[in-house]
């Protein structure tokens, strides 16, 4: 089994979701992909709060515009027997639990700042969520499962941080044992381990979920596909001699992604490495460039 991890980009458009599907449908055994939002969706979600906590309708047409956007990727990807059933869970999702959201902040002025970042919590979930139901609808012999299941939580000294034990617990709950051939889970997301309210494991994320199931399912590999074909020896756009990196300790890793390489997110390295499991970075829209190995 290995872990497989799209980024916004990876799942930002009909080019992109398309190479996913062929990634996905292409593995011979079981996978587990994790999912970001749309490329720009999340950005989006937390501008409208902003909006709405000013008392603003200004953030009804963004939203318009976030709607359209999955439905036209919908008809572009889902097959076309599934893809009623994706618009309608989509149209849910926004008319039956965004909009209540965004109007609850925009006709309240008086909400406590607790109360509005669960609100914002609940509503930047929702990037993830959409784009994780378009991702299963697309795929063959995909079963959906939701992250705030099994991803918790806890505060430590007023920050949120992963709650290991409650996750490990929960993971093996979730998937040990299961036959189901192509998983699609939310990454990013997560649940209070106490208050059973949505959080997240903070931006950039979905690397860190798909690192979290590959170390406790012992995993064979974790593969990040993003925008870039691995760990460059410099920023591309800076220096045209830039080259891939083809292969990296865990060490080597994390120090570039703490000097800030926004190649993956740097908490990701260590549930694997603790496991002695092989990172490979890829590129969606190159899929058949070698990447960088991290081991």
């Amino acid at each position: 089994m290995k872990v497989l991890k799209f980024g916004g980009t990876s799942v930002g458009s009909v080019e992109s979701l398309l190479n996913v599907k062929k990634i996905v449908e292409s593995c011979d055994e079981q996978v587990i992909v994790a999912v970001s939002a749309l490329g720009g969706v999340t950005n989006q979600l937390l501008e409208m709060c902003d909006i709405a906590l000013k008392h603003d309708e200004a953030w009804q047409p963004i939203l318009n515009t976030v709607k359209q956007r999955h439905m036209d990727i919908i008809d572009a990807v889902v097959p076309e027997g599934a893809q009623e059933m994706c618009k309608q869970v989509i149209e849910q999702f926004i008319e039956g639990n965004l909009r209540s959201y965004y109007g609850t902040l925009q006709l309240n002025e008086d909400l406590e700042e607790v109360v509005i970042a669960q609100v914002r919590d609940a509503i930047v979930a929702h990037g993830e969520i959409m784009s994780s139901a378009i991702v299963s609808c697309m795929i063959e012999e995909a079963t959906p499962h939701f992250s705030p299941k099994f991803i918790k939580t806890h505060e430590i000294n007023g920050e949120r941080r992963l709650d290991w034990e409650a996750t490990e617990e929960m993971v093996k709950v979730e998937f040990e044992g299961t036959q189901e051939k192509r998983i699609v889970v939310q990454g990013f997301i997560a649940e209070d381990v106490e208050t059973g309210l949505k959080t997240n494991l903070g931006r950039g994320g979905s690397d860190y979920t798909g690192a979290i199931l590959a170390a406790i399912l012992g995993a064979d590999c974790l593969e990040i596909w993003t925008d870039v074909d691995g760990f460059m020896t410099a920023d591309p756009r800076k220096d045209p001699n830039a080259t891939v990196i083809p292969e990296m300790t865990y060490e080597q890793a994390q120090e570039m992604c703490d000097a800030g390489a926004k190649v993956i997110y740097p908490p990701t390295i260590a549930p694997v490495a603790g496991k002695g499991i092989p990172v490979w970075v890829k590129n969606t829209f190159n899929p058949t460039a070698v990447g960088t190995v991290i081991k």
